[in-house]
This record gives structure tokens, C-alpha cells and sequence, in this order.
């Protein structure tokens, strides 16, 4: 984070002091910037070195562009609000679309939008203020104040437990980092050629497993709520019937719209027949216990035990047949490639709890040596320059830092996490959203043929 200095003038000589330091943790700052996109934070108001006093902030922070302002108080509580609208004392009201509150509930920010985008601030000669609802520094003292308005809708006992007075107030000048700087050369190689959605969609259509006894390659969708897992298959399916379809249900609701285990195959529109795999969707996962997938159901699912339709029940494992528990699957019924689907604006917000049922899962699938792919999604909404042209997608330094975060975050090789956009709002199909998602369906039946050739090889070792 850039720091700034004091310097003071005598005569012809420039004296510096020691570095203003920034109070906020890195780790909140990393996660605070995921919310405003490719961004630099510069500090530009520090309340126990300037004052607390409206006429030493505004002389600081007037004319400076989008700002974050961050509070922390006697309980410990981080708190605050960004404008992306400057200040300048104009004695107006300001509207501003983008303007938030967060409160830090653990590592994670939480956020308050603005109702309307309107009144998100009053722009007077006092100290900053949201919704002229909830100000800070109020009448140059340190404290935090909030007035009942309906800019914001506020709860003071959780943003910052109703402990009024402030033990510092930060503000940092919000800056996108440029184009030059976010696009750096291309780190894969990409067709983007309507020849190379051709040739990928007819390697999926001949694809033959590698093992005679398995029909078709079984993949299974694992991944938080709202991630994109059942978009995928709407996506894939749209691709092979030359049009949109919404055959899963998806959507953005809080909890999981999934509430089966579905096993989907794709019927290829030519040719009327079905390809040669299933993607099997599952719930999603949420951080709190008694809430969407379980994690013992995984065990029974990559086992090949739990049957399509099955209603999984968050407070009750799966329920195994105890004649099947002893009668071992075949090969074609059990699962032979996971998939974790991750939401790209959110890695950086994801919680500890989500983090641990993600890598409890992951040893799960290990312990049956199934290979792992991470598909990661809304790679538009988490880089402008992708949301502008999707070919950017492998030069976007966003986006590469993104794919290591996955990486180094789930322990899986950079190689093995592809960036996709799920078709959402689109009424037509694309070349490029079709080639990033036949890439990443094609290294999945690749990743099936490693399992089903090892699993031919111990076959054959046994025999």
C-alpha cells in the first residue's frame, strides 16, 4: 500500500519526516480493494496526525477523486464507506450509485448499499458523512454518529457495536489502475476462431472414454452458492442445441437453488444423440453448519451411490442402501473428474469456514485419486477489460492474479484453473464465451481419461 510523507519547507532545503503508516491490516486492505476492482489505495487523511477537525480533512481529501474512508473504534470494530464522487464542499446533495457502507465481520467486509444511489452524501464544510445519516468525526470530535435516515439501511449494533467513539479515521484516494498496467502480454494461448469452436466441439463429439466399460465420462460440480454450477450445464447445453437454453435451475437467491443431486447429459442438437458425458450438479455449499451440501454426502457421491434425484437434506448425511454398501459401484456410475466452480469476484471474500469445507472436501477426492479442475466464473464482472472484450481474458494481469489466488488458496496447479463466463443475460450465442467453455469441457473429459486409464491399469494389476 503507498504511504505518504510529510515535507516542510526552509528556505531551499526539503525536510522529510518519518512516513505516515496506514492503520489498516493488509489483509483487510487486499480484501477491501477486491470490492472496488484494479485498484491502488493511497492514504491521504490520517486523524490523529492531521486532527479530527472537518477543515483538516476536507483541506486533505477536497478534489481527490473516489475515496474509501476506514474508522476503527475502542471495541475493535473496522468500519466505513466509499464514494466514488469527490468531496468538495458544495453545500449539495450527492448522488452517487456506487456509493457503500462496510462493517468487517471477521476477515470478511460486509456491505451496505446505498437504497436509491440518491442523498448518498451531503457535501457541507462539515466532516464526511453517508446518506447525511451516519457521520464521521462529528462536530471535529472522534466520535461516530448516526441519525435515522433511509439512504443507507443501517444496524449500528453490527457495523460497529453501537461504541460511538473513534480511535482513529482513515481515508484513502481510490485509484483504477490504468489499462497499460492491467493488460500485460498473453499468458495462454487462445484461438479465438470460429474454426476452433468447430474443432472443439467435434473432439467432444467423438470423445470415447478411454475405458470400454464407461459410456459416457461422469463430472461432478462442486462449488459455493451462486457460483455458476448449474449455469454451466445451461451453457454447455446452449452451445449444442445452437441456441440459449435455462434447462437447470440457476440464479443469483442466497441459498442454494439446487436441492438435488442431478446427473444432466447433453443431447447434441445435429446429431440427436447424447455426448459422452454427464455433469452432475450438486447444492451448493454455504458457510454455516446445517446449510447446503454436507460434506459426508461427497464421499457417497464420488462412490457412485447416491441416485439422480436424490433431495439431499443439510441436517442428515445420505442415508446409504445397506445392500449397495456392500455391492461396490461400477466404474461408469462413479465420478470421474470434480470440478470446483468459483465465483472470480469473490475469492478474495471467501470465508475460513468456506476455506475448510472446500479443502475437507478436497482431501475426500484425493483419497479416491480423482482429478480436480476449478472452473472460475464472472471473470466479466471481476475485470472491465474482460467485461469489454472477453479475448483479453489471458492478458488480463486481474485475472492472472486471480487464477494464482485459486491456485495457491485450494492447492491446485495454476494449469488446472480455467477461466469462463457462464452465458447469464445473453440472448445469442458467442464465439468467445463458446470457446472458453469448450476449453474448459474438453481438459475435463481429458482429466476423466486420466482417472479411467488409472483405474483400467489397477483393474488389470488385480486381475
Amino acid at each position: 500500500m503507498e504511504l505518504m510523507y510529510q515535507s516542510f519547507v526552509f528556505g531551499s532545503q526539503v525536510s522529510k519526516v518519518a512516513p505516515i503508516t496506514c492503520k489498516l491490516p493488509e489483509e483487510k486492505c487486499k480484501r477491501l480493494r477486491a470490492l472496488l476492482g484494479t485498484v491502488k489505495l493511497s492514504l491521504l487523511y490520517k486523524a490523529s496526525v492531521h486532527g479530527y477537525k472537518a477543515s483538516a480533512f476536507h483541506q486533505r481529501c477536497d478534489r481527490q477523486g473516489p475515496t474509501l474512508l476506514v474508522a476503527y473504534n475502542r471495541s475493535g470494530y473496522i468500519f466505513g464507506g466509499y464514494t466514488s464522487v469527490d468531496y468538495a464542499r458544495s453545500g449539495q446533495y450527492v448522488t452517487d450509485q456506487e456509493a457503500f457502507l462496510f462493517s468487517f465481520q471477521g476477515k470478511i467486509p460486509v456491505c451496505i448499499k446505498i437504497n436509491s444511489g440518491h442523498f448518498a452524501r451531503y457535501d457541507d464544510a462539515g466532516g464526511p458523512n453517508f446518506g447525511q445519516q451516519l457521520y464521521f468525526c462529528y462536530k471535529n470530535q472522534p466520535v461516530v454518529l448516526n441519525h435515522r435516515g433511509s439512504a443507507f439501511s443501517v444496524n449500528t449494533v453490527t457495523m460497529y457495536g453501537n461504541d460511538t467513539q473513534l480511535t482513529e479515521c482513515e481515508v484513502y484516494k481510490v485509484k483504477q489502475i490504468p489499462q497499460s498496467s492491467a493488460i500485460n502480454k498473453q499468458w495462454r494461448n487462445v484461438l479465438w476462431t470460429a474454426n476452433r469452436r468447430a474443432e472443439l466441439m467435434g473432439l467432444i463429439r467423438n470423445h470415447k472414454p478411454v475405458m470400454p466399460s464407461v459410456s459416457r465420462a461422469r463430472i461432478l460440480m462442486i462449488g459455493p452458492v451462486g457460483a455458476g454450477k448449474s449455469s454451466f450445464f445451461n451453457s454447455i447445453n446452449s452451445i449444442f442445441m445452437g441456441r440459449i437454453t435455462s434447462k437447470a435451475m440457476s440464479g443469483s437467491a442466497g441459498t442454494s437453488l439446487t436441492t438435488q443431486f442431478r446427473t444432466y447429459p447433453v443431447v447434441d442438437h445435429h446429431e440427436g444423440k447424447p455426448l459422452p458425458f454427464v455433469l452432475c450438479d450438486t447444492m451448493g455449499l454455504e458457510e454455516q453448519s446445517g446449510a447446503g451440501l454436507d460434506i459426508e454426502d461427497i464421499s457417497s457421491i464420488l462412490q457412485g451411490h447416491i441416485p439422480d434425484r436424490y433431495k439431499f437434506n443439510p441436517m442428515v448425511p445420505f442415508q446409504h442402501n445397506e445392500r449397495r454398501v456392500y455391492t461396490p459401484a461400477s466404474l461408469q456410475e462413479k465420478i470421474h473428474c470434480v470440478v470446483y466452480v468459483i465465483d472470480a469476484t469473490k475469492i478474495s471474500l471467501m470465508s475460513d469456514k468456506l476455506q475448510e469445507k472446500l479443502a475437507s472436501i478436497r482431501r475426500k477426492v484425493n483419497l479416491q485419486s480423482i482429478p480436480q479442475i476449478v472452473l472460475m466464473t464472472k471473470i466479466d464482472e471481476a475485470c472491465p477489460h474482460v467485461q469489454k472484450d472477453l479475448q483479453s481474458v489471458y492478458v488480463s494481469s486481474y485475472i492472472k492474479s486471480k487464477v494464482q489466488e485459486v491456485s495457491s488458496g485450494l492447492g491446485v496447479p495454476v494449469s488446472c484453473v480455467l477461466p469462463v463466463k457462464n452465458y447469464s443475460q445473453e440472448l445469442e450465442l458467442e464465439l468467445n464465451c463458446d470457446v472458453l467453455l469448450l476449453t474448459a469441457l474438453q481438459q475435463m473429459l481429458n482429466f476423466a481419461d486420466d482417472y479411467l486409464d488409472d483405474a483400467g491399469r489397477v483393474e488389470h494389476d488385480f486381475l
